[in-house]
C-alpha cells in the first residue's frame, strides 16, 4: 500500500538499540555526536528572538513565492557582508535546505533521473532524492593528507540520465572546501553535459586557517546553472527558526519556475521572514560561540591524538565534525558499541558512506568537558 519512494528502512540498527538500552538503565552517555547548539550550551538573546518573532506584520499574511522582499534582502546583506554581491531578485527563500533540494529535484529530475553526489557525505541525500523518485549516483573524494573530489570518477559518473552535480562546500563530516581548480573542472563537465551545481553551504562559515585556493561560495558562479544553498540553522545556530534559501544563477526562466514550486507550498511563515534581518544581525554573537567551540574541541582532539597515537586525525578545514581513523582492530560498528559500553556515543565511518575501515566522526559542537572527557575514553580504548 505504499510508494516506492519511502525505501528507508525502519530496521533499528545493532547501535540503535544498544544506545536505547543503556539509556534505559540510565546509564550516562558521553555524546560525542551533539549537532544542535540549541541543546549544546550556546547562549541565545531569548528575548531578543522572542521580540523579533511578535512583530505584528506577521498577522497578515503576505504569500509571496520567492518570499518577502525584506527578508530576501536581509539575506543579500548577509553577502555583502562576506564581499558577495548578490540581488535580492536572485534569492529564493525556503523553509531548510532539505526542502530547497526537494524543490530542486522537482525542478532539474524526472522520475529515476540521477544526480552526483559526495562520498564520503551527509546521508540525507538519497531519503530526499528517494522521495523525490530520483537516484542518487556517488562520486568519491580522495583523502591523502587533504580531501579532494576525483574528478576523474566524477566525470566517469555522468551518464544521459544525470541532471546535476551537488556539492557541499564544506563538506559534511569531511569538513574539506571545494578549491578554485576543482571549481574549474566542474564547470567545464557541466557546461559540456548541461548539468546544473547545487551547492550546500550551510557551514561555509564556519573556517579553519586560510588557504587562497578555497572557494567559500557559488553565489557568483557564471556560465552554468547554479544555485547556492545556506540557511539560518547553521549559519546563525538557529535550527528551531525554520529558514533557508537559494541563490539561483542562470536564466531568468530557472528562477521563474523555481518561484512556480515554491508558490504550490508557500511554505516558509511570515513571523520568520519579517525577523529575518534582525535575526542575522544576532547571528555574529552566536557564530562566535560556535567557532571557538569547534576550534577548541580541534585544537584538543589533535592535542589529544598526535604523531605517537594510534589513533589519527584527518584534515579538517571547516565545519562542525571531524574525522577519527582508529585501529582496524575490530570494525567500526564494533567499536561504536565498545564505546558505547564505555558510556561514549561517536558515529561510524558507514554512516557517511566511508569506503574503508575504520573511522569514527564526532561533533566538533559537543560542549567542551564532555568532549574532552569522550576522546580521553576513545584513547584508552585504542590502546
Amino acid at each position: 500500500m505504499f510508494s516506492s519512494r519511502l525505501t528507508a528502512s525502519t530496521e533499528v540498527n545493532r547501535i540503535t538499540r544498544r544506545l536505547r538500552e543503556l539509556r534505559a538503565a540510565g546509564r550516562p552517555i558521553l555524546d560525542l555526536t551533539e549537532s544542535n547548539p540549541t541543546r549544546a550550551g550556546i547562549e541565545y538573546p531569548a528575548e531578543e528572538i522572542a521580540g523579533l518573532l511578535a512583530d505584528p506584520r506577521a498577522l497578515t499574511y503576505e504569500p509571496e513565492p520567492a518570499g518577502l522582499p525584506p527578508a530576501r534582502e536581509a539575506v543579500a546583506a548577509y553577502y555583502a557582508e562576506r564581499g558577495e554581491q548578490v540581488d535580492a531578485s536572485r534569492i529564493l527563500l525556503t523553509a531548510s535546505t532539505s526542502e530547497g533540494y526537494a524543490y530542486l529535484f522537482k525542478l532539474l529530475a524526472n522520475p529515476g533521473d540521477e544526480v552526483l553526489a559526495p562520498r564520503p557525505s551527509y546521508p540525507l541525500f538519497e531519503f530526499l532524492a528517494s522521495l523525490e523518485a530520483v537516484r542518487v549516483v556517488q562520486y568519491p573524494l580522495l583523502y591523502d593528507g587533504a580531501w579532494a573530489i576525483d574528478c576523474e570518477a566524477l566525470e566517469h559518473a555522468i551518464t544521459p540520465c544525470t541532471r546535476a552535480i551537488v556539492v557541499v562546500n564544506p563538506n559534511n563530516p569531511t569538513g574539506s572546501f571545494l578549491k578554485a581548480g576543482e571549481l574549474e573542472q566542474l564547470l567545464r563537465l557541466c557546461r559540456r553535459c548541461d548539468l546544473a551545481i547545487i551547492s550546500d553551504e550551510v557551514f561555509s562559515d564556519y573556517t579553519f586557517g586560510d588557504d587562497p585556493r578555497r572557494v567559500r561560495t557559488l553565489a557568483n558562479t557564471e556560465g552554468v546553472v547554479t544555485f547556492s544553498l545556506s540557511g539560518l540553522s547553521k549559519i546563525a545556530g538557529l535550527p528551531q527558526i525554520k529558514l533557508g534559501w537559494m541563490i539561483v544563477n542562470g536564466p531568468r526562466e530557472v528562477f521563474e519556475r523555481m518561484e512556480f514550486i515554491a508558490d504550490t507550498y508557500l511554505s516558509v511563515s511570515t513571523p520568520v521572514q519579517w525577523a529575518a534581518a534582525g535575526l542575522l544581525a544576532l547571528r555574529p554573537a552566536i557564530h562566535s560561540q560556535i567557532q571557538r567551540r569547534v576550534r577548541a574541541n580541534f585544537d584538543r582532539l589533535r592535542a589529544a591524538f598526535g604523531a605517537q597515537s594510534a589513533i589519527r586525525v584527518l584534515n579538517v578545514e571547516g565545519g562542525w565534525y571531524a574525522t577519527l581513523q582508529v585501529p582496524r582492530t575490530r570494525n567500526e560498528e564494533d567499536w561504536t558499541l565498545a564505546l558505547l559500553d564505555d558510556g561514549v556515543l561517536a558515529q561510524p565511518g558507514f554512516f557517511y558512506d566511508f569506503e574503508a575501515e575504520a573511522f569514527l566522526v564526532v561533533s566538533l559542537l559537543t560542549p567542551e568537558a564532555i568532549f574532552a572527557d569522550g576522546i580521553g575514553r576513545i584513547g584508552r580504548l585504542s590502546e
